[in-house]
Protein backbone atom coordinates (compact mmCIF):
# COMPACT_ATOMS: atom_id res chain seq x y z
CA UNK A 1 0.00 0.00 0.00
CA UNK A 2 1.13 3.68 -0.88
CA UNK A 3 2.06 4.72 2.38
CA UNK A 4 -1.09 2.98 4.42
CA UNK A 5 -0.15 2.81 8.22
CA UNK A 6 -2.51 -0.12 8.86
CA UNK A 7 -3.32 -3.55 6.58
CA UNK A 8 -5.48 -6.81 6.64
CA UNK A 9 -7.74 -8.13 4.89
CA UNK A 10 -9.92 -6.23 2.25
CA UNK A 11 -13.48 -6.42 3.24
CA UNK A 12 -14.72 -7.37 -0.17
CA UNK A 13 -18.17 -8.62 0.85
CA UNK A 14 -18.95 -4.59 1.92
CA UNK A 15 -20.97 -2.44 -0.33
CA UNK A 16 -19.21 -1.01 -3.28
CA UNK A 17 -18.34 2.86 -3.66
CA UNK A 18 -17.88 3.86 -6.48
CA UNK A 19 -14.56 3.27 -7.77
CA UNK A 20 -14.48 6.75 -9.97
CA UNK A 21 -12.85 8.82 -6.82
CA UNK A 22 -10.11 10.28 -8.18
CA UNK A 23 -6.43 9.92 -7.09
CA UNK A 24 -4.67 11.92 -4.75
CA UNK A 25 -1.85 10.73 -5.81
CA UNK A 26 -0.64 11.24 -9.65
CA UNK A 27 0.28 8.41 -11.68
CA UNK A 28 3.97 7.73 -13.19
CA UNK A 29 3.30 6.19 -16.26
CA UNK A 30 4.39 6.01 -19.63
CA UNK A 31 4.38 3.84 -22.73
CA UNK A 32 6.54 1.02 -22.66
CA UNK A 33 7.61 0.96 -19.13
CA UNK A 34 9.74 -2.34 -18.86
CA UNK A 35 7.60 -2.21 -15.15
CA UNK A 36 4.76 -0.77 -13.73
CA UNK A 37 4.77 -1.42 -9.67
CA UNK A 38 0.93 -1.15 -8.77
CA UNK A 39 -0.07 -0.18 -5.28
CA UNK A 40 -2.43 -1.02 -3.02
CA UNK A 41 -4.18 2.43 -2.79
CA UNK A 42 -3.04 6.17 -0.89
CA UNK A 43 -2.44 6.40 2.70
CA UNK A 44 -2.89 9.35 4.15
CA UNK A 45 0.42 9.99 4.49
CA UNK A 46 1.07 9.44 0.96
CA UNK A 47 -2.12 11.29 0.01
CA UNK A 48 -0.60 14.59 1.42
CA UNK A 49 2.76 14.66 0.07
CA UNK A 50 0.83 13.35 -3.06
CA UNK A 51 4.25 10.92 -3.82
CA UNK A 52 3.68 7.05 -4.43
CA UNK A 53 4.82 4.75 -0.54
CA UNK A 54 5.82 8.63 1.17
CA UNK A 55 5.56 6.73 4.69
CA UNK A 56 8.93 7.00 5.88
CA UNK A 57 8.73 3.57 7.79
CA UNK A 58 7.45 2.24 4.11
CA UNK A 59 10.51 0.41 2.54
CA UNK A 60 9.70 0.42 -0.91
CA UNK A 61 12.00 3.11 -1.84
CA UNK A 62 14.88 0.96 -0.17
CA UNK A 63 14.07 -2.06 -1.42
CA UNK A 64 14.20 -0.51 -5.37
CA UNK A 65 17.70 0.74 -4.92
CA UNK A 66 19.12 -2.46 -3.37
CA UNK A 67 17.82 -4.46 -6.00
CA UNK A 68 19.25 -2.49 -8.27
CA UNK A 69 16.12 -1.01 -9.64
CA UNK A 70 17.57 2.46 -9.07
CA UNK A 71 21.18 3.66 -8.75
CA UNK A 72 20.75 5.97 -5.46
CA UNK A 73 17.72 5.73 -3.07
CA UNK A 74 15.59 7.51 -4.50
CA UNK A 75 12.99 10.14 -2.10
CA UNK A 76 8.93 9.87 -2.78
CA UNK A 77 9.27 13.65 -4.59
CA UNK A 78 11.47 11.98 -7.11
CA UNK A 79 9.10 9.70 -8.38
CA UNK A 80 9.34 10.97 -11.60
CA UNK A 81 12.35 10.10 -12.30
CA UNK A 82 11.56 6.55 -12.30
CA UNK A 83 10.37 7.27 -16.03
CA UNK A 84 13.93 7.50 -16.96
CA UNK A 85 14.90 4.10 -15.64
CA UNK A 86 11.69 2.63 -17.43
CA UNK A 87 9.75 2.39 -14.29
CA UNK A 88 6.44 3.25 -13.41
CA UNK A 89 4.27 3.37 -10.19
CA UNK A 90 0.16 3.21 -9.86
CA UNK A 91 -2.21 2.31 -7.43
CA UNK A 92 -5.05 -0.95 -8.08
CA UNK A 93 -7.62 1.48 -5.52
CA UNK A 94 -7.61 4.99 -6.29
CA UNK A 95 -9.30 6.01 -2.48
CA UNK A 96 -7.52 7.11 0.34
CA UNK A 97 -7.82 5.06 3.53
CA UNK A 98 -6.05 4.66 6.84
CA UNK A 99 -5.13 1.03 5.30
CA UNK A 100 -6.00 -1.47 3.56
CA UNK A 101 -8.52 -3.26 5.75
CA UNK A 102 -10.82 -0.22 4.88
CA UNK A 103 -11.31 -0.77 0.98
CA UNK A 104 -14.09 -2.18 -0.55
CA UNK A 105 -14.34 -4.60 -3.75
CA UNK A 106 -16.11 -1.33 -5.32
CA UNK A 107 -12.81 0.46 -4.84
CA UNK A 108 -10.97 -1.44 -7.13
CA UNK A 109 -10.87 -0.81 -11.21
CA UNK A 110 -9.71 -4.05 -12.92
CA UNK A 111 -10.97 -2.52 -15.79
CA UNK A 112 -8.30 0.67 -15.56
CA UNK A 113 -5.22 -1.74 -15.03
CA UNK A 114 -6.31 -3.94 -18.02
CA UNK A 115 -6.62 -0.28 -20.22
CA UNK A 116 -3.27 0.47 -18.79
CA UNK A 117 -1.79 -2.65 -20.17
CA UNK A 118 -3.37 -2.11 -23.55
CA UNK A 119 -2.35 1.45 -23.94
CA UNK A 120 0.56 1.72 -23.09
CA UNK A 121 2.44 -1.83 -23.37
CA UNK A 122 4.28 -1.92 -20.15
CA UNK A 123 5.92 -5.47 -19.90
CA UNK A 124 5.59 -6.33 -16.17
CA UNK A 125 2.91 -4.92 -13.66
CA UNK A 126 4.41 -5.91 -10.27
CA UNK A 127 1.79 -5.62 -7.22
CA UNK A 128 2.87 -4.44 -4.09
CA UNK A 129 1.75 -6.36 -2.05
CA UNK A 130 -0.88 -9.76 -2.26
CA UNK A 131 -3.59 -7.55 -1.77
CA UNK A 132 -3.66 -5.16 -4.42
CA UNK A 133 -3.83 -8.24 -6.87
CA UNK A 134 -6.50 -9.87 -4.74
CA UNK A 135 -8.49 -6.97 -4.98
CA UNK A 136 -8.26 -6.65 -8.94
CA UNK A 137 -8.29 -10.19 -9.39
CA UNK A 138 -10.52 -11.42 -6.67
CA UNK A 139 -8.16 -14.24 -6.49
CA UNK A 140 -5.54 -15.39 -3.63
CA UNK A 141 -1.83 -15.27 -5.64
CA UNK A 142 1.23 -17.04 -4.25
CA UNK A 143 4.43 -14.26 -4.61
CA UNK A 144 6.35 -14.15 -7.27
CA UNK A 145 5.44 -14.42 -11.35
CA UNK A 146 1.58 -14.88 -12.35
CA UNK A 147 -0.16 -17.38 -14.98
CA UNK A 148 -2.59 -14.95 -15.39
CA UNK A 149 -1.29 -12.00 -18.23
CA UNK A 150 -2.72 -9.13 -19.28
CA UNK A 151 -3.34 -8.15 -22.71
CA UNK A 152 -1.79 -7.71 -25.55
CA UNK A 153 1.41 -9.22 -23.55
CA UNK A 154 1.95 -7.92 -19.81
CA UNK A 155 3.30 -10.30 -17.41
CA UNK A 156 1.98 -10.31 -13.65
CA UNK A 157 4.25 -10.11 -10.45
CA UNK A 158 3.50 -10.41 -6.58
CA UNK A 159 5.86 -8.69 -4.42
CA UNK A 160 5.40 -8.73 -0.45
CA UNK A 161 3.96 -5.06 0.90
CA UNK A 162 6.69 -2.89 1.68
CA UNK A 163 3.98 -1.30 3.96
CA UNK A 164 5.31 -1.10 7.78
CA UNK A 165 2.28 -3.20 8.53
CA UNK A 166 3.91 -5.89 7.27
CA UNK A 167 6.85 -6.16 9.72
CA UNK A 168 6.56 -10.35 9.91
CA UNK A 169 7.77 -10.59 6.32
CA UNK A 170 11.38 -9.84 7.33
CA UNK A 171 13.18 -7.40 5.01
CA UNK A 172 15.74 -9.77 3.99
CA UNK A 173 12.74 -11.77 2.62
CA UNK A 174 11.51 -8.81 0.69
CA UNK A 175 14.34 -7.87 -0.88
CA UNK A 176 14.75 -11.25 -2.22
CA UNK A 177 11.27 -11.06 -4.05
CA UNK A 178 12.30 -7.57 -5.44
CA UNK A 179 15.96 -9.00 -6.57
CA UNK A 180 14.29 -12.19 -8.71
CA UNK A 181 11.72 -9.18 -9.95
CA UNK A 182 14.64 -7.46 -11.12
CA UNK A 183 16.16 -10.32 -12.47
CA UNK A 184 12.23 -11.77 -14.10
CA UNK A 185 11.98 -8.42 -16.02
CA UNK A 186 15.06 -9.55 -17.99
CA UNK A 187 13.16 -11.35 -21.00
CA UNK A 188 14.82 -15.32 -21.86
CA UNK A 189 16.03 -15.22 -25.62
CA UNK A 190 14.71 -17.49 -27.33
CA UNK A 191 14.27 -19.25 -30.83
CA UNK A 192 11.62 -20.15 -32.60
CA UNK A 193 10.13 -21.64 -35.97
CA UNK A 194 6.20 -21.64 -37.58
CA UNK A 195 4.82 -22.14 -40.74
CA UNK A 196 2.22 -20.66 -42.38
CA UNK A 197 0.33 -23.95 -43.38
CA UNK A 198 -1.73 -23.02 -46.95
CA UNK A 199 -3.56 -26.21 -48.47
CA UNK A 200 -4.68 -26.83 -51.88
CA UNK A 201 -7.78 -24.85 -51.93
CA UNK A 202 -6.44 -21.56 -50.64
CA UNK A 203 -7.05 -22.11 -46.79
CA UNK A 204 -4.55 -21.81 -44.25
CA UNK A 205 -4.27 -23.97 -41.15
CA UNK A 206 -4.25 -22.34 -37.55
CA UNK A 207 -3.63 -23.03 -33.67
CA UNK A 208 -5.67 -20.96 -31.60
CA UNK A 209 -3.95 -20.26 -28.34
CA UNK A 210 -5.82 -19.42 -25.05
CA UNK A 211 -3.89 -18.29 -21.87
CA UNK A 212 -5.42 -20.46 -18.24
CA UNK A 213 -5.37 -18.13 -16.18
CA UNK A 214 -7.29 -14.66 -18.17
CA UNK A 215 -8.87 -17.00 -20.28
CA UNK A 216 -7.82 -14.63 -23.03
CA UNK A 217 -6.96 -16.56 -26.61
CA UNK A 218 -5.70 -15.65 -30.43
CA UNK A 219 -5.19 -17.57 -33.18
CA UNK A 220 -1.64 -17.84 -34.77
CA UNK A 221 0.26 -20.33 -36.99
CA UNK A 222 1.55 -23.62 -35.49
CA UNK A 223 4.89 -23.71 -34.71
CA UNK A 224 7.36 -23.31 -31.39
CA UNK A 225 10.62 -23.01 -30.08
CA UNK A 226 14.26 -24.44 -31.16
CA UNK A 227 15.40 -26.76 -29.05
CA UNK A 228 19.10 -27.00 -28.68
CA UNK A 229 21.08 -28.46 -31.67
CA UNK A 230 18.15 -28.54 -33.94
CA UNK A 231 17.70 -26.89 -37.58
CA UNK A 232 14.56 -24.59 -38.34
CA UNK A 233 13.45 -27.36 -40.78
CA UNK A 234 14.14 -30.20 -37.94
CA UNK A 235 11.69 -28.27 -35.60
CA UNK A 236 9.35 -27.37 -37.49
CA UNK A 237 8.77 -30.74 -38.80
CA UNK A 238 8.64 -31.72 -35.33
CA UNK A 239 6.33 -28.95 -34.46
CA UNK A 240 3.97 -29.45 -37.58
CA UNK A 241 4.08 -33.23 -36.25
CA UNK A 242 3.06 -32.79 -32.80
CA UNK A 243 0.28 -29.99 -33.36
CA UNK A 244 -1.25 -30.94 -36.47
CA UNK A 245 -0.15 -34.78 -37.47
CA UNK A 246 1.51 -33.17 -40.23
CA UNK A 247 4.22 -35.44 -42.03
CA UNK A 248 4.61 -34.46 -45.69
CA UNK A 249 4.78 -30.83 -46.43
CA UNK A 250 6.67 -28.61 -49.44
CA UNK A 251 8.70 -26.35 -46.95
CA UNK A 252 8.82 -23.25 -48.87
CA UNK A 253 10.88 -19.80 -48.11
CA UNK A 254 10.80 -17.51 -44.92
CA UNK A 255 7.95 -15.30 -45.07
CA UNK A 256 8.32 -13.53 -41.88
CA UNK A 257 10.83 -12.60 -38.98
CA UNK A 258 10.02 -10.57 -36.16
CA UNK A 259 11.19 -10.39 -32.48
CA UNK A 260 8.27 -9.60 -29.44
CA UNK A 261 8.51 -9.93 -25.59
CA UNK A 262 6.00 -11.69 -24.22
CA UNK A 263 4.91 -14.14 -21.00
CA UNK A 264 4.02 -17.80 -21.17
CA UNK A 265 3.68 -20.12 -18.14
CA UNK A 266 5.21 -17.80 -15.75
CA UNK A 267 8.38 -17.07 -17.57
CA UNK A 268 8.87 -13.74 -19.86
CA UNK A 269 10.33 -14.37 -22.93
CA UNK A 270 12.03 -12.66 -25.75
CA UNK A 271 11.22 -14.70 -28.81
CA UNK A 272 12.84 -14.51 -32.29
CA UNK A 273 10.11 -15.69 -34.80
CA UNK A 274 10.92 -17.00 -38.08
CA UNK A 275 7.61 -17.75 -40.11
CA UNK A 276 8.54 -20.18 -43.32
CA UNK A 277 5.46 -21.02 -45.73
CA UNK A 278 4.24 -25.12 -45.88
CA UNK A 279 1.79 -25.86 -48.60
CA UNK A 280 0.46 -29.42 -48.63
CA UNK A 281 -2.52 -31.30 -50.25
CA UNK A 282 -5.33 -32.53 -48.38
CA UNK A 283 -4.77 -32.88 -44.36
CA UNK A 284 -7.27 -33.32 -41.42
CA UNK A 285 -5.58 -32.07 -38.42
CA UNK A 286 -4.61 -34.97 -36.08
CA UNK A 287 -2.12 -33.68 -33.28
CA UNK A 288 -0.33 -36.31 -31.87
CA UNK A 289 0.48 -34.55 -27.98
CA UNK A 290 -2.14 -33.17 -25.56
CA UNK A 291 -1.85 -29.83 -26.46
CA UNK A 292 -3.89 -28.50 -23.70
CA UNK A 293 -0.61 -28.67 -22.35
CA UNK A 294 0.97 -26.78 -24.68
CA UNK A 295 -2.25 -23.93 -24.13
CA UNK A 296 -3.29 -24.35 -27.92
CA UNK A 297 -7.02 -25.37 -27.34
CA UNK A 298 -8.10 -26.00 -30.93
CA UNK A 299 -6.63 -26.08 -34.80
CA UNK A 300 -8.50 -25.72 -37.66
CA UNK A 301 -8.62 -24.58 -41.43
CA UNK A 302 -9.68 -20.68 -42.56
CA UNK A 303 -10.43 -19.04 -45.69
CA UNK A 304 -8.97 -15.42 -45.72
CA UNK A 305 -12.89 -13.93 -45.60
CA UNK A 306 -13.21 -15.66 -42.22
CA UNK A 307 -10.10 -14.23 -40.99
CA UNK A 308 -10.91 -11.01 -42.05
CA UNK A 309 -13.98 -11.48 -39.80
CA UNK A 310 -12.57 -11.45 -36.62
CA UNK A 311 -12.21 -8.53 -34.15
CA UNK A 312 -9.14 -7.04 -33.33
CA UNK A 313 -6.35 -9.13 -31.26
CA UNK A 314 -7.66 -11.83 -32.69
CA UNK A 315 -4.60 -13.05 -34.73
CA UNK A 316 -0.87 -12.97 -33.60
CA UNK A 317 0.95 -10.99 -34.64
CA UNK A 318 -1.06 -8.63 -35.58
CA UNK A 319 -0.60 -8.02 -39.34
CA UNK A 320 -0.64 -11.91 -40.03
CA UNK A 321 -3.99 -10.69 -41.74
CA UNK A 322 -1.63 -8.59 -44.46
CA UNK A 323 0.86 -11.30 -44.32
CA UNK A 324 -1.38 -14.02 -45.71
CA UNK A 325 -3.58 -12.01 -48.03
CA UNK A 326 -0.54 -12.10 -50.64
CA UNK A 327 -0.68 -15.85 -50.42
CA UNK A 328 -3.77 -16.31 -50.19
CA UNK A 329 -6.72 -16.95 -53.40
Amino acid sequence: MAGSARSGDLALSDPAPSNSVPSAIPDVLAPGLACVFCGINPGRVSAAAAAHFANPRNDFWRLLHEAGFTPRRFSPQEQFDLLTLGYGVTNAAARTTPGSGDLRRGDFDRGRIEALAHELEPRVVAFVGKEAYRGLFDERPDLGPQHRTLRPATGLFVLPSTSPANAAVPYAERLRWFTELRAWIEPEPREAIRGIVIDAVGRVLLCEYTNRASGASWWGTPGGGIDPGESDETALARELLEETGLRAFELGPQVLEYTHVFPWNRRLLRQRQRLRLVRVGAHEPAPTIDLAAEGVTDVRWWTVEELGRLPPGALAPGNLLDVLRPLLP
